[in-house]
């Protein structure tokens, strides 16, 4: 249940970032936007530790504001392997800066929504 109820809350939270900013679109269904919270997941479970790993210098070094850049690039190979080309479930954005402000929104609305719900 906790799964299930994570990519639920991974799909609401990129819906708001869809919403909020006009350089970061989705024109897919909502069974594709389930596939893309799950795609997130698998890319926060596998890549984002990696790349975490990868940037601890700049992270130290920034007191963790580079965070915010490691969540733009996992968001980034959300946004390609969801995108056209890959498989086409829809998801596009207009340019790093607003794949950024898109991983910052979702951050947001995720950790919201999970303080809501009790599963953090």
């Amino acid at each position: 249940m906790g799964i299930l109820l994570k990519i639920l809350i991974n799909a609401a939270a990129l819906y708001v970032a869809v919403l909020v900013l006009p350089e970061f679109n989705f024109d897919g269904t909502v069974p594709a936007l389930l596939v893309i919270a799950l795609i997130m997941g698998v890319v926060n479970a596998v890549v984002r530790p990696i790349l975490k790993v990868l940037t601890f210098p700049a992270i130290l070094l920034t007191l963790g504001l580079f965070l915010i850049v490691v969540n733009a690039i996992a968001l980034s190979l959300v946004v390609w392997l969801a995108g056209p080309g890959v498989l086409d479930l829809g998801l596009t954005s207009g340019g790093f800066g607003w794949t950024l402000l898109a991983a910052l929104i979702v951050s947001l609305v995720a950790w919201g929504l999970e303080s809501l719900t009790g599963t953090r």
